[in-house]
């Protein structure tokens, strides 16, 4: 995956369980404009796989990217999610 794209709007969903990280994604996803890119900073470590099966099942969307960092001692994982129409 690519990190060659215009982050448009930030989602922090630290701190939610499954389902709410894609619960508020997919909220936010539909705000945005087509080719828009949403940046979705979460906590959960369920979120790398549901927000990606989310994406994979999901017309309109396209997972970008995912990364796990250590922030602050904390486990972060960021989602790079575009809306495709």
């Amino acid at each position: 995956m690519s990190t060659e794209f215009n982050v448009t709007e930030t989602l922090d969903v630290k701190g939610l369980g499954c389902p709410m990280p894609v619960v508020k994604t997919k909220q936010s996803i539909d705000s945005l404009d087509e080719d828009g890119v949403l940046e979705v900073v979460a906590t959960d470590s369920g979120s790398m796989s549901d927000i990606k099966g989310w994406a994979n099942t999901t017309d309109g969307v396209e997972l970008l990217d995912q990364k796990e960092n250590d922030e602050g001692g904390e486990t972060v994982y960021r989602h790079y999610v575009r809306k495709t129409e």
